[in-house]
């Protein structure tokens, strides 16, 4: 070892120009040092923390200007160019200066076990060339006097009194409090458990970086919170307005176990209560047991014991080899009164590094060494494990002795991964102490290339996340409005109260509630002792807020409301009255939403403006209906048939009022129809209503007189019908009555909207109305009393084949099977009769070629004829199934068996044209050969074929199809259309076809299967 021969000798140490200041807190001791720094032409002041160093140095700059003074903490340092004085941590103190002043405070954290050596170290070596000062705790004077032979030890006592005030729920304590705990976990629940019921709480812990402890700590100087919750980090010098300090608990983790707070230390932190000339008091809360009365004294009397050892870990370091150094940390003290300090956390990362085969590659040379022992010095602000620890500094001492300095890619790549400021309050704390190690690394000396910029940079970093954290604090644990109204009710102060024009109600600056339309709704933040407070406070404001609001509501116009599905009625978006079940379905009641200061004429106009807009609305919306419903010019069965709509909300299927519908004459109908009625082949409605927002009203109406709101479905099907969907799938799981108010049949699985249907009726009526040799054939007319679904049909349905069957099978159609290739024959046969007709129709031109007639074929026949070598069996293999529908019957109708010329049987056939195929005025006229004595004046096909056929055109029909006249058969009735029958005969008795032709292929190939 190269240790000096003095290095054995024992300490002779002189306590000439050192004074101690000795005593409890509260009795100036920061202040005087202060106050003698400023005296002497330079000095240099050592805290215990980097919080109290920045308080300390405002004050100071306050006195001699920021040119003056330095500060100087291992993260942050400010050195003015000729600054005279310092202000320091303890750990940044040079162990030698040329400063007139040195002063050290709280000199009893010498005896500390992990920060101990630190201090002992300054106390023994540091000092001023004309005055030294050591501050401190009373237990400390034996042994200065026994280490510094010759001090001059000053005591001061305590400005205000200490006193005891037992134990209290943390809900009860007195205001100005600060509540101790040592656990994160343990502050943060008192914190929130403050916040609920009193308001809020500033948090106080050594985890947060000095931003944000000062931020929080000015938090409760300004009053805007009346509570602190902190560690022991309060005992340690900071300057509070604290008047009671209660212990929440009374044990701590020391670095090394969990142990009982000393006398001593209780004494430090209850200390902290009673600033000055005030007194303060002190006590236990929650769980802690109230201290006996033999604590209780020494705490008052400041009577505790002497500290008889001081932490010591010598300054002189081997740097010969690395176990050279460990060899010289274990040094034991050279003199009584000093013990060896246990290793601190430099000392533990030096032996682990001490461990890694590159370190000790690199670390070959005192040089080396001694800069391994300067990269230990890193802090470990995060407190993980001393492995982990050790690997960054392993990093950093690689980087240093290989490059030179630290790779600025690697410390940019750690500073960006701490620069988030998201995240809770422990996300951004382990952040901060991540920037903290950082920002040490960026003031160490030769450390990094450009050390300026990477302290800006980790300043800035470390600001931004500080401010972070301490605004999660405040958001978490403070409840600004309680606080500062509470702080306003102990004033005795009026409270100013005011609503927003978006209805939030202010009381003195502070959200307390919403005033929704006429509605005041209470913030549930607002309870404890304030909340009647704050009601009344707000309650004043609302009584004239009411009265305004109703003179404007009352002359709103109707663009201001809206009525919605729910039923509720809103006035520029609050809700203002909900709807409920009146005598009337077209009369529903509205149901004022209220609080009780609406009262009176104001009350009145409010409700009166409701009902206006109700009427106005219904009126608008449903007016085809409301027209209907008032239209006193309709008698007799017409007005009847109107009741009946009105009370059906518009629809009503037809076979379900065809006597009255039969009953109608012409002016009756005319009349029903310019009222907006339409006489359809399967419903009697109003197609003005088969919108969203009628039939949205329509089951909103209905609902409220059957309690249909609660049911399944209800507003989903007017939601289809604003899609634009014609037809939709049915939900088993609605209540099938949505379907039909808002304008859907329900046919099977599908539901169709009703005015489609009858656009159905419009394809299907002329298909069944075509007769074999009348005219051309329209698409799915098959042999005059039959026809086939077309894409057509399908098309408007959005509907499948399968969706078909159904739909046609509910309303009253029937079917009998055949196949594709007997119906491409059955084709064949017609169009193949139907072109030789038009030929044979044509003038004869003399010395002219016969041009065959042009033949259209169905898809099948055409297929069918490309094969026509096809075997029997094969045709039989390929036959599809094809549906052939005709019209069916209605049960309890009259039947007859008779051939037509008796008037029942007519009415029949009338029937079912009216129910089935579809009734208009032209359908009614011409479809089937049975009519009434005096056809119907509807019309159901008018957006189709048209309006305003005459009778002469309609007895033409009748003649072409073999129809009677009205009245009954005519010339013979059914005889008629046996002559027709015998015409066609003979017309196609007299058509010869090629024998080479396909259709006469065809004609042999459909006789072959009947075999």
């Amino acid at each position: 070892m190269n240790h000096q021969p003095t290095q054995d000798m024992p300490l002779v140490l002189s306590g000439r120009n050192v004074t101690a200041v000795l005593g409890p807190t509260n009795t100036g001791k920061t202040h005087l040092a202060i106050e003698r720094m400023l005296a002497h032409s330079s000095g240099m002041i050592g805290l215990p923390l980097r919080l109290l160093a920045r308080e300390v140095y405002t004050r100071v700059v306050e006195r001699v200007g920021v040119a003056n003074v330095s500060l100087v903490t291992g993260e942050e340092k400010i050195i003015p160019p000729g600054a005279r004085y310092s202000v320091c941590t303890v750990e940044a103190l040079p162990r030698h200066t040329n400063v007139a002043f040195v002063a050290i405070d709280e000199v009893q954290l010498a005896g500390d076990l992990t920060r101990g050596h630190i201090f002992t170290d300054r106390i023994l070596h540091l000092r001023g060339r004309d005055e030294t000062l050591l501050l401190g705790a009373a237990s400390m004077r034996t042994i200065l006097e026994k280490m510094l032979r010759g001090i001059n030890v000053i005591t001061r006592p305590r400005l205000s009194h200490l006193a005891y005030a037992g134990s209290k729920k943390i809900t009860r304590l007195p205001r100005r409090s600060a509540i101790v705990a040592f656990a994160a976990d343990e502050v943060y629940a008192i914190a929130e458990l403050i916040r609920r019921q009193r308001g809020g709480a500033a948090v106080v812990m050594g985890a947060l970086s000095p931003r944000t402890r000062n931020a929080q700590v000015e938090l409760y100087q300004s009053g805007d919170v009346d509570f602190l919750v902190a560690t022991d980090a309060i005992g340690m010098g900071l300057n509070l307005d604290v008047d009671h300090v209660a212990f929440a608990q009374n044990k701590k983790f020391d670095g090394y176990q969990f142990r009982d707070l000393t006398p001593g230390e209780i004494g430090q932190i209850a200390g902290r209560a009673g600033r000055h000339l005030r007194d303060g008091t002190f006590g236990v809360t929650g769980q802690v047991d109230p201290f006996d009365n033999e604590m209780v004294e020494r705490i008052e009397s400041h009577n505790f014991d002497p500290v008889k050892l001081m932490q010591w870990r010598t300054a002189k370091f081997d740097f010969s080899s690395i176990n050279a150094l460990r060899n010289s940390l274990d040094k034991p003290a050279p003199i009584e009164g000093l013990v060896r300090a246990l290793p601190a956390v430099d000392a533990q990362a030096l032996d682990h590094l001490s461990r890694d085969e590159e370190i000790s590659r690199l670390a070959t040379t005192p040089k080396r060494i001694e800069m391994l022992w300067d990269c230990c010095a890193l802090p470990d602000y995060r407190k993980i494990a001393p492995a982990q620890h050790a690997e960054i500094i392993a990093s950093i001492y690689q980087d240093l002795v290989r490059r030179g300095s630290v790779d600025e890619d690697y410390m940019s790549e750690q500073l960006r991964r701490a620069d988030n400021v998201d995240g809770e309050i422990d996300t951004i704390s382990h952040r901060v102490a991540q920037i903290r190690t950082w920002t040490f690394v960026s003031h160490r000396p030769g450390w990094l290339a450009d050390p300026t910029h990477w302290q800006e940079k980790t300043r800035e970093i470390e600001d931004r996340l500080s401010d972070a954290l301490h605004e999660r604090l405040t958001k978490r644990f403070v409840d600004r409005r309680t606080s500062v109204l509470m702080r306003r009710l102990r004033e005795n102060a009026m409270l100013e109260a005011e609503i927003s024009p978006s209805g939030d109600v202010i009381v003195e600056g502070h959200n307390v509630g919403h005033l929704e339309g006429f509605r005041f709704t209470a913030d549930t933040q607002a309870e404890g002792s304030d909340a009647k407070a704050v009601r009344a406070a707000a309650q004043k404001a609302l009584a004239a807020e009411f009265e305004k609001r109703s003179e404007r509501f009352a002359a709103a116009p109707n663009g201001d409301f809206a009525l919605g599905s729910d039923g509720v009625l809103r006035y520029v978006g609050a809700a203002i009255a909900t709807l409920v079940a009146g005598e009337d379905v077209m009369k529903p009641r509205a149901v004022l939403l209220a609080d009780e200061q609406l009262t009176g004429p104001a009350r009145d106009k409010v409700a009166a403006r409701i009902d206006r807009f109700v009427a106005h609305h219904i009126e608008t919306v449903l007016k085809p209906l409301t027209d209907l419903a008032s239209a006193d010019a309709l008698t007799g069965m017409t007005r009847g048939l109107a009741f009946q709509l009105v009370e059906n909300l518009g629809i009503l299927q037809r076979r379900d009022v065809i006597e009255e519908v039969r009953g109608l004459d012409q002016d009756s109908r005319a009349a029903l129809r310019r009222l907006g009625v339409r006489f359809g082949a399967y419903h009697v409605f109003m197609p003005a209503l088969l919108k969203p927002a009628p039939a949205g009203l329509i089951t909103l109406l209905w609902s409220l007189q059957n309690d249909g709101r609660e049911k399944n479905g209800y507003g989903e099907v007017v939601n289809v019908m604003a899609a634009g969907r014609t037809s939709a799938v049915v939900d088993a799981e609605f209540d099938p009555v949505f379907y039909r108010l808002a304008g859907y049949r329900v046919l099977g699985r599908r539901a169709v909207r009703i005015d489609i249907l009858e656009r159905l009726a419009d394809l299907i009526r002329p298909a069944l109305a075509w007769r074999p040799g009348i005219g051309e054939r329209p698409e799915g007319a098959y042999d005059g009393s039959k026809f086939l679904v077309t894409a057509a049909m399908m098309s408007i349905l959005g509907a499948t084949a399968d969706d078909m069957e159904e739909i046609l099978k509910s309303l009253g159609y029937r079917h009998e099977a055949s196949t594709d290739v007997d119906v491409a024959a059955k084709f064949a046969e017609l169009d193949a009769f139907a072109a030789k007709a038009a030929e044979s129709a044509k003038p004869q031109v003399p010395d002219a070629e016969p041009v065959p007639a042009p033949v259209v074929l169905e898809a099948s026949a055409v297929a069918a004829a490309e094969t026509p070598e096809t075997s029997t069996e094969a045709v039989a293999e390929e036959a599809k199934p094809v549906l052939l529908w005709r019209q069916g019957r209605f049960e309890n109708r009259n039947r007859t068996d008779n051939r037509g010329n008796q008037r029942g049987g007519a009415r029949q056939n009338n029937q079912r044209a009216g129910a089935e195929g579809g009734e208009g005025e032209k359908g009614e006229r011409r479809n089937f050969r049975g009519n009434k004595r005096k056809p119907s004046g509807d019309n159901a096909a008018q957006n189709h074929a048209g309006e305003g056929e005459n009778r002469k055109h309609h007895r033409d029909d009748q003649r072409k199809s073999g129809a009677p006249h009205k009245g009954g058969p005519k010339r013979g009735g059914q005889n008629n259309k046996h002559e027709g029958n015998q015409r066609f005969e003979r017309q196609e008795r007299v058509v010869k076809l090629d024998p080479d032709s396909p259709f006469a292929k065809l004609a042999a190939l459909k006789e072959q299967l009947k075999k």
